[in-house]
C-alpha cells in the first residue's frame, strides 16, 4: 500500500528505479504545468546547467534522469553520480498560478508502476513554480521527502535559487559601453506603413507609422522556421533583449523568463520542433506599456540543441498589429553554419517605433550569448 506523506514527511525508497509523476485536476481555466528536476550537490546547488532537466533539456548527460513527453520524471538512482546528494522534483505553471491548479499532487512509482508514495500539495496560491518533493541520499540508500515549497518568481526564480545561470554571468554583462554612444544606423531606404504590408531585406528599416493613424500600442513578433533534414525536429528558441539608449541590457525574455516589464513583453511558450505552419513562437509587446528607458528590443533565434542553421530550410520573422494583421515581414534567405541569429530590432523613435531587419548570424545556444553582439549591432 502506498504511503501518504504530508509536508516535511519522508519515507525510504525500496528500489533504485522510480518514476515521479505530478498530477492535478484539469479543466477550463487551469494553466499548463511543466515538470522539471534538478540534481544538487551537498552545497544545495547544481554543478552546471546540465543538472537542470526540463522540457527543453529532457535528459541528463549521465543517463540517470529523463523527463518523458508526458511530464513524468524517470530516475535511475543507481546511476546518479556520487557528487549528487539530492534530486529536486519541481514544476512551473505556464500562464497562471498554482492557486488555479486544483488537486496538485506528487506520486512516486516503482519500475512496475506500483505507487510507493503520494503527497497532496497543500495551500497553493500565487506561486508560479513549486518544489513538490525531493529524492535524497541517506546512507547507502535513498529517501523521498515531501516539500511543497512555492515560488512566485516562476521557473527562472526557482532555477536561480539552485544555482542555474538565468542571466548573463560575465562581469561585463549589462554594462553600458564607455564613452559616447552613437545612434543606431539610419535606414538605407525610408519606409513606412502607408502602402500596407512591407517586405524587408537585410539591414532595411521601416517606420511603424501610417500617416493619419494613431501610433501602434501593441504588436506581436512572430518567428518561424522549418526543419530541413527529413522532417527531423530542431528545437529553436525565440527570445527578446531590451536595451536602454546607452546600450545597457535591461531584460531578456526567453523560455526561462517568459515576461518582462510587468508583462509588457510576453513570450507565447516554447516550440520544441518547428512543426506546423505559421509562427512557431511569438513574443507580444505592449509598446505603450514599456518603461520610458526601453529604447530598443532585439529579437533572436537560438538553436538550443546545437544544430546549425544549415539544417533549417527557412527562418522568418513578421510583425502583427493588435488585430493580427501582418505589417512587416522579413524572410531570412541565406543561412550559415552557426547556432544563433539576430533577426530584427524594434527601436524607439520619439513617440513612434521602427523595425530593422538584422539577419546577423552568431554562435550560442541561448539568448545570453547574444547580448553583446546585439549591443554592437545597434550601438557600434
Amino acid at each position: 500500500m502506498a504511503i501518504q506523506l504530508t509536508r516535511g514527511g519522508n519515507t525510504d525508497l525500496p528500489t533504485t528505479s522510480v518514476r515521479a509523476v505530478l498530477g492535478w485536476d484539469t479543466g477550463p481555466g487551469v494553466p499548463a504545468v511543466d515538470t522539471s528536476a534538478l540534481l544538487l550537490t551537498a552545497a544545495g546547488k547544481v554543478r552546471s546547467d546540465d543538472d537542470f532537466v526540463f522540457y527543453n533539456q529532457p535528459r541528463h548527460p549521465s543517463g540517470a534522469l529523463e523527463r518523458l513527453p508526458d511530464g513524468a520524471v524517470v530516475v535511475d538512482l543507481a546511476r546518479v553520480e556520487a557528487q549528487v546528494e539530492r534530486v529536486v522534483l519541481a514544476a512551473s505553471a505556464d500562464g497562471g498560478t498554482f492557486g488555479q491548479v486544483p488537486g496538485l499532487h506528487l506520486r512516486v512509482l516503482d519500475a512496475a508502476g506500483a505507487e510507493l508514495a503520494r503527497f497532496d500539495v497543500p495551500g497553493a496560491g500565487a506561486e508560479t513554480a513549486f518544489v513538490a518533493g525531493e529524492l535524497y541520499r541517506r546512507g547507502d540508500g535513498w529517501k523521498l521527502r515531501a516539500v511543497g515549497q512555492g515560488y512566485d518568481s516562476g521557473l527562472a526564480g526557482l532555477a536561480t535559487d539552485f544555482g542555474i545561470s538565468v542571466d548573463d554571468d560575465g562581469s561585463g554583462a549589462g554594462a553600458a559601453p564607455p564613452g559616447p554612444v552613437p545612434a543606431p544606423a539610419p535606414a538605407r531606404t525610408p519606409l513606412n506603413l502607408d502602402k500596407g504590408r512591407v517586405s524587408l531585406t537585410k539591414h532595411q528599416t521601416v517606420s511603424l507609422v501610417k500617416t493619419g493613424a494613431p501610433p501602434l500600442s501593441a504588436v506581436t513578433l512572430g518567428l518561424g522556421w522549418d526543419p530541413a533534414a527529413r522532417g527531423r525536429s530542431i528545437d529553436l528558441d525565440a527570445s527578446c533583449i531590451a536595451f536602454d539608449a546607452a546600450g545597457k541590457d535591461l531584460a531578456k525574455v526567453w523560455f526561462m523568463a517568459k515576461k518582462a516589464f510587468g508583462g509588457a513583453v510576453q513570450h507565447s511558450g516554447d516550440n520544441l520542433t518547428g512543426a506546423g505552419d505559421g509562427d512557431d513562437e511569438q513574443i507580444r509587446v505592449r509598446l505603450g506599456d514599456l518603461p520610458a528607458q526601453v529604447h530598443a528590443l532585439v529579437f533572436t533565434i537560438n538553436s538550443f540543441g546545437g544544430q546549425t542553421f544549415t539544417q533549417v530550410s527557412r527562418a522568418f520573422c513578421r510583425l502583427l498589429d493588435e488585430r493580427g494583421a501582418e505589417l512587416v515581414r522579413y524572410e531570412l534567405s541565406d543561412t550559415e553554419d552557426t547556432t544563433a541569429v539576430l533577426m530584427c530590432a524594434v527601436v524607439r523613435e520619439g513617440s513612434a517605433w521602427s523595425m530593422r531587419a538584422l539577419g546577423e548570424f552568431r554562435s550560442g545556444r541561448t539568448v545570453r550569448k547574444l547580448v553583446d553582439p546585439a549591443r554592437e549591432l545597434l550601438f557600434g
